[in-house]
Parts: C-alpha cells; structure tokens; sequence
C-alpha cells in the first residue's frame, strides 16, 4: 500500500483496561464500525488450555470480526514480550495490507509499552548472576527480591505487578550481571509505532462496580465448568511452571483438585486474587498512560471515536 493510503488508516486503536472491564465487547464494536480487525495485547490469553479461566473471546463475542493472537501458544512454549513484539508487528502490517484498521486490546501494559516506547537489547544474563538472584529468593522469599530490586531500580519494581516472579527475577538478574539497571537499557529504546500512528485508549472504572463484575464473571466462569476444564488440563500438563499455571484463579482451583480446600472457599480466594490484580492493573493505567483518553464507562468510547475518525 502507499503512503497516503496506510496513513488513512491511522490511527490504530490500543485498548487497555483491568480484567473483567468489558475490553472483548469494546473491541469488537471498534472492529465493526471502524473496518478493523482485534488484536490480542493479554499475555495469558496467547495461550490454548483455559479459554474460560482466561476469559478467551467466545465466537458469540467476535461477532463475525477477526481476532488475532487468542489462544494460539501450546501451553508448554515459552513466551515473551519480545516474541509477542515481533508477532504483533507483523500481524499490524497485514492488517494494514488489507486496507483494515488494527484494534489492539488487552490487560498486558508491557506489551503496549514495548509497542509504543519500545523494548530494550538487553544483555543475556549468565547463570552466575541467576544463580545469586535465586539464591536471595530462597533464602529470604520473593519480597526480599523485589525490595532489592525498587533499591536499585524502583521503575522496574513498579512495573512489575505482584508476585510475577519471572520479571522480579530477571530485572534483578540483568543489574547483577551487567551493574546497569533494566530501566536503563529500556531508556535506549525506539517505539515500533510512531505516535502520530495510534491512538491509545483506557478503561478505568469506579473501583467498586469493576468488583463487583469481576465477582459476577468468576462465578459464571465455575458455572460455566472452570474447574472441569482445569482438571482436563491438569491431566495433559503437568509442569507448575507452565504460564497458565500463573493465570488467576487457577491456583487457587488447583487446590480444590487437590483436596486442599473447598470450592467455596477456592472462589472466594480466586475472587480476592483477581480484584487485587485488577487494582494493579488500574494503578499501571493511571501512571504510565500519560497522552492516553481515559474513561470510566467503556460505553462512552465508540460515541467519542465515532466523531473523531469518521471525518
């Protein structure tokens, strides 16, 4: 395509939003009255395995549209953002070909800042510098690593949500290994995407009524048979490192297969788990989206898009 037809098709859309804060529905109104195709920005909903503890798009919810990058990943191959980088780089090129627009969605803030900011050539870290990263870890936990981390690099610590240990890990392990901060390698960055070419768009509701959803979409998702489908999984995978093994609430359902607690009580602890989660995701929204449109209610989005991008 040339020039002065790619640029009508700008801006591509980001959309990012806490989990259980309507993005799917979003983003498949955005395809249907802006001639685009979704494209998944949610590390855990690459993966197959979980469709209803991940929350995948159900046919009903694409509409009819195209979706890219949902449930693609075999469970037991590795990922990273780098690797999402490179796909999603060129899954926005073919769109484009197609003269179609790309909506990006999902809850994965690196992703969109590894799309838009860039994403560092980091060192590799020899096993040295690992081996005393994980070595901290066992002696004194996983919060002993993540406070020596915010003492040397208090972005990276940020970033980082929770008890993501492999992200706490590696951050740590790249200053052990090089005495440069990861934040200081992701400095040096150039963004996939210029930023006249999109337009970045964020869902952040009233705290209250965004537990209460996640509530009400954890209870369907056990009527729906989230623990039938766990246990399926389970019997194929078995590694715990896994990535979908991270994925919220399996955990806690993994004890109830295990007889280590009832279901009631693994719901209310998945329930917990996903709104703390949820709260991260909002506090990386509001300080790391400078530029982006904010809204309380996702409703209000097409009705604002329509008056800009239909000129």
């Amino acid at each position: 395509m040339d020039e002065v037809s790619i640029s009508k098709l700008a801006p591509i859309l980001l959309v990012f939003g806490p989990t259980a804060s309507g993005k799917t529905a979003i983003g498949t109104q955005l395809a249907a009255n802006f001639d685009g195709e979704v494209v998944n920005a949610d590390s855990q909903q690459l993966y197959a395995g979980l469709p209803l503890l991940t929350a995948l798009p159900t046919e009903a919810e694409k509409g009819g549209f195209t979706h890219h990058l949902y449930g693609h990943v075999p469970p037991d191959q590795p990922w990273s953002s780098g690797k999402w980088l490179r796909e999603v780089t060129e899954v926005i090129r073919q769109i484009r070909s197609r003269g179609k627009r790309p909506i990006l969605v999902g809850g994965t803030g690196l992703y969109f800042e590894a799309l838009t900011r860039g994403l560092a050539e980091i060192p590799d870290v020899e096993h040295q510098a690992l081996d005393r990263v994980v070595q901290l870890e066992q002696e004194q936990g996983l919060d002993a690593v993540r406070h020596k981390l915010a003492q040397i690099d208090p972005d990276a610590a940020a970033r980082i949500l929770g008890a993501d240990r492999q992200r706490l890990v590696r951050a740590l392990s790249v200053y052990e290994q090089t005495g440069q901060s990861l934040t200081s390698f992701q400095k040096n960055t150039k963004p996939v995407l210029a930023k006249q070419e999109w337009r970045g768009l964020v869902i952040v509701p009233e705290r209250e009524a965004l537990y209460n959803k996640i509530n009400h979409r954890f209870d369907q998702m056990i009527e729906q048979g989230a623990l039938e489908e766990l246990q399926k999984f389970c019997k194929n995978w078995e590694d715990p490192a896994l990535p979908l093994f991270k994925a919220i609430g399996v955990r806690s359902l993994i004890k109830v297969l295990r007889d280590e607690l009832s279901v009631e009580a693994a719901i209310t602890e998945a329930k917990r788990d996903t709104r703390r989660y949820a709260k991260r995701q909002l506090t990386w929204a509001r300080g790391r989206t400078d530029g982006w449109q904010h809204f309380s209610d996702p409703a209000e989005i097409l009705p604002t898009l329509q008056g800009a991008l239909n000129q």
